[in-house]
């Protein structure tokens, strides 16, 4: 059922993806459904066993491990408590697995802080209804219940346009109920016994900025990255922690009674491995030397021009930063800070401004290209400091942010909710290391909520966004999300952009070009905004982001 519902939404994200609200180039629901789904589906496909509970445990775990964006994150909770409702059944009655989706739903409501109807949530807790509902009637037909479950949900489906306004404008139902559905009607194909075609889609090649300051540590005090997977019975993963506290750095230890992910940093892999092997067995061990990734690392980055870039197609662990795997949290040669920030950034120019500002570990990511909770995770386990504060930088990523407590237990994990790059630099320079963090985590709020921040980009598709009417091709203006104006001149529209925003009453307005924009056309914006008020201060800076051709802020 997993597979195949995993299967089914890659062939129809596209399509999900279209039904995003806003006609910029970031629908993206359907993609972050699939791949948070996918590595359920992977996880589901590692288990040995034959056991419900087993399958949707693991299902759970992937799920966790490679939630993106707001929609994946939610689907998580929903696979999290689905896993719950089945807890200790090897096998599941109509009734059982109704009650488990009802448990789903309860889980992804919890989740939310602040839950809006129309939505996914919506659509799966009709769902769950509908199908609670068809199996207290005394079916006991599992296809029967999930199609009666998936019936209630397409109906819920159709009526999101009148709970949310604006997908009424838009003219389409919520993309996350209807990627919710399309997996479970994936279910109910393989419950028929109809094999669903799989395409394999290869990975897009991501471009990242090779990093030219990697140093060689010359020693590490632990320097074995050791990461593998325990498969027994009854599994305890807090007893399995305690006593590898003292064995390393950068612990992690997570997963069911069934399975359990254990990664450590050490002096001695072999203890390890010992010492886990009396649970169970072992599967899919890695160890990584990184003194010798780092000396590689380094040797290659004095060869490596600073404005070049890298396509990443696997390699060093930590291809997503430039720097070689976990070198900087293991470095015996640095001392475990205090503070550590980890920033997610859509451009080249950005990071490095990013870096400039104190930021330990930039993920790459934004619009499109929305960071897992893994892969947060993994950024701050790299940083060597007691206490990070993360800043997302795109409402999309905040949700997914906000889990990565679960998965990181030796640190404390801060989220500043910092929905633009104009709120991150003023985040940034609010930070105080002289402070306390509750102090940092109040200034840096306080900050970034002075800044007003506009996006100029362009409309994929033709669209009515309130009064707007929007064709495929048109250049949007947006301020905090909200598309305000539009037109066929970048620059005009930014001239809009800025005057909406009302520059003229500020004092300071900062630009991030895009990589699409030429110089000389960036001059003309800079050039307007100086003869309009001479006194005004402007600050540019090449982004070098994808899609949007100027992040602007003011303040």
């Amino acid at each position: 059922m997993i597979r195949s519902g995993s299967r089914l939404l890659e062939q129809r994200k596209k399509e999900i993806d279209a039904l995003n609200v806003f006609p910029v180039p970031d629908g993206d629901t359907g993609t972050n459904m699939n791949l948070t789904f996918k590595a359920a589906s992977l996880a589901a496909d590692k288990v040995t066993g034959n056991s419900v509970h087993e399958v949707a445990s693991a299902a759970s775990t992937g799920s966790l491990m490679g939630a993106r964006g707001n929609s994946g994150v939610i689907l998580s909770q929903i696979m999290r408590g689905i896993a719950r409702g089945l807890e200790g059944l090897n096998e599941a009655n109509a009734l059982q697995m109704a009650h488990a989706l009802q448990t789903g739903v309860e889980s992804a409501y919890k989740a939310v802080m602040k839950p809006v109807e129309g939505t996914i949530l919506t659509v799966s807790r009709e769902t769950a209804r509908g199908a609670y509902l068809k199996a207290k009637s005394g079916t006991t037909d599992i296809l029967e219940v999930l199609r009666a479950g998936c019936e209630k949900g397409e109906e819920a489906l159709a009526r999101t346009p009148e709970m949310l306004p604006v997908l009424k404008q838009a003219g389409v139902v919520d993309a996350g109920g209807q990627g919710f559905l399309t997996i479970l009607y994936g279910w109910i194909l393989a419950l028929e016994g109809k094999e669903i075609g799989y395409a394999e889609v290869q990975q897009e090649e991501v471009q990242i900025p090779a990093v030219s300051g990697i140093i060689a540590v010359g020693s590490l005090e632990f320097p074995y990255c050791t990461e593998f997977l325990v498969k027994g019975n009854g599994l305890d993963p807090d007893i399995i922690r305690q006593a590898l506290l003292d064995k390393g750095d950068c612990l992690l230890v997570v997963g069911t009674e069934d399975v359990v992910k254990i990664h450590i940093h050490t002096r001695n892999p072999g203890l390890i491995l010992d010492y886990a092997i009396k649970y169970g067995s072992l599967h899919e061990v890695q160890i990584h030397n990184m003194l010798a990734q780092n000396e590689l690392a380094a040797h290659q980055a004095k060869n490596v021009p600073e404005s070049s870039e890298a396509a990443y197609t696997g390699g060093l662990e930590d291809a997503s930063s430039g720097a070689p795997a976990d070198q900087a949290a293991s470095a015996g040669t640095t001392k475990v800070k205090d503070y550590g920030i980890v920033a997610v950034a859509m451009g080249e120019g950005i990071a490095q401004i990013f870096t400039s500002l104190g930021v330990d570990e930039v993920v790459f990511g934004g619009q499109t290209m929305n960071p897992s909770t893994s892969d947060l995770a993994e950024a701050i386990r790299k940083v060597p400091a007691r206490h990070i504060f993360l800043l997302p930088n795109n409402s999309n990523i905040i949700m997914a942010a906000g889990q990565v407590n679960e998965l990181i237990e030796d640190k404390e994990i801060y989220v500043i909710p910092t929905k633009t790059i104009p709120q991150a630099i003023a985040s940034l320079l609010a930070f105080n290391s002289d402070s306390l963090p509750e102090e940092n985590v109040q200034n840096m709020t306080t900050a970034f909520k002075q800044v007003s921040s506009g996006e100029v980009t362009y409309a994929v598709r033709n669209s009515q966004y309130g009064e707007l009417e929007i064709a495929e091709g048109d250049i949007l203006g947006l301020i905090e999300g909200t598309i305000k104006t539009t037109g066929r001149d970048i620059l005009d529209v930014a001239k809009n952009v800025l005057e909406e925003m009302n520059w003229r009453e500020k004092d300071l307005v900062t630009i991030f070009y895009g990589k699409d924009m030429a110089e000389e056309d960036v001059s003309l914006l800079t050039d307007w905004l100086s003869e309009e008020k001479p006194e005004i201060e402007v600050e540019v800076y090449s982004g070098k982001q994808p899609l949007y051709y100027y992040i602007l802020g003011v303040e």
